[in-house]
């Protein structure tokens, strides 16, 4: 049966998403805010869990309605054949998001919600069931723009950028699914080396030697749909093995990061063994200016530190003048990336760049800055 899909992302990577979803060949792909809609059957919803890197969450939307008052929201949840998902035995929990509307406040939508959902199961069973907020059986998703009403079913539990690797938080880390993002973005496509010379924990390296070696990302970790009434186990597994089968041995061209942090260069070769891909990086303790990047062309996405508080911003300047030193006197043949949430301080790198994107690293307005190195 054709179900609606949204798989949701930071502002900005939509088009990014967008682009994954066409190349796991799936339906009627269309770009909106905050994510992008697919169409398939299970199937799609399955490989999309198991394949999406730029991904935060897939949701599969189970009815749309108009809704500006309490007793509409009551009407529209309760209108949903809930026993079709739930029984009294399952747990759930409501999650809500809410703009522009004249329901203002998300735990009332969600506890309202939730009022529905066992109201219209204790009416089927004649028992309802518990709530469980840290780790239900299923997670349902009430969207609220404009006075309009998305509900639907969580697919995949744990956000998507959980990837099960990375144990070890550093200061300030890039999201799993972000870093992937910046590297969809780059247009890297693992047939040229990768370096990061400022890898911190190692997260953007490990994305890209993912991608490289077609590791899905959600290989070692579980999803919501696997706790579903209805589950296919066996579509899963071949899904899977299909994956499996298709990963590649080693690398087609190096992965490099580096850092000037013994103990993020620490850091990133354990997460990197977790994540199974510690034997195909080239990791090492460089500074910025003894960056010794493999024979060009290549990709080299850096991603320093903002300065966000005061006085910061002054003291990274210097830092920011020697990326751009480093890029000019180093890095010939290869197209740079610079992922910053501070445009003052990017100007201390002293190059031009051919494209500006717009990007959210959590609420942080950013830029993904390109240059090309001749």
């Amino acid at each position: 049966m054709k179900q609606f899909f949204f798989a949701t992302t930071a502002k900005g990577v939509e088009e990014a998403l967008a682009a994954e979803l066409v190349r796991l060949g799936v339906s009627d792909v269309s770009v909106e805010s905050g994510g992008a809609r697919f169409a398939g059957g299970m199937e799609a919803a399955y490989r999309a869990n198991l394949w999406l890197r730029s991904a935060s969450r897939v949701l599969m939307t189970l009815a749309e309605f108009p809704c500006e008052t309490p007793e509409e929201l009551y009407r529209g949840v309760r209108g949903v054949s809930w026993e079709r998902f739930l029984t009294p035995e399952l747990t759930l929990a409501v999650d809500c998001n809410l703009r522009d509307s004249a329901l203002t406040h998300s735990g009332f939508v969600a506890l309202k919600t939730k009022d529905a959902i066992v109201d219209a199961l204790r009416d089927h069973y004649g028992s309802r069931p518990s709530v469980d907020t840290k780790d239900p059986d299923l997670r349902v998703n009430v969207r609220l723009f404009k006075n309009r009403c998305t509900l639907s079913l969580d697919l995949s539990g744990e956000p998507l950028d959980r990837r099960g690797y990375r144990l070890d938080r550093h200061e300030a880390p890039l999201k799993e699914n972000l870093a992937a993002a910046l590297v969809e973005l780059s247009g890297w496509d693992g047939s040229t080396p990768l370096v990061d010379p400022m890898c911190g924990t190692g997260t953007i390296a490990i994305e890209a030697a993912l991608k490289a070696l077609r590791i899905p990302p959600g290989l070692n970790r579980r999803f919501g749909f696997q706790r579903w009434q209805g589950f296919d186990r066996a579509l899963w597994e071949r899904i899977v093995a299909e994956a499996r089968a298709g990963m590649l041995e080693r690398l087609p061209a190096p992965v490099q990061g580096t850092d000037l942090s013994h103990s993020a260069v620490g850091m990133a070769a354990q997460n990197a063994q977790r994540a199974g891909v510690l034997q195909h990086l080239v990791l090492g303790r460089l500074p910025m200016a003894e960056l010794t990047p493999p024979p060009g062309p290549g990709v080299l996405i850096v991603n320093p530190p903002y300065g966000k508080r005061l006085g910061e911003q002054e003291a990274l300047r210097p830092l920011y003048k020697e990326i751009g030193d480093t890029l000019k006197q180093r890095c010939k043949g290869y197209t740079a990336y610079l992922f910053t949430g501070n445009l003052e301080l990017a100007k201390s790198v002293g190059l031009k760049a051919t494209r500006r994107m717009v990007l959210y690293n959590g609420p942080i307005e950013c830029r993904l800055l390109k240059y090309e190195m001749y």
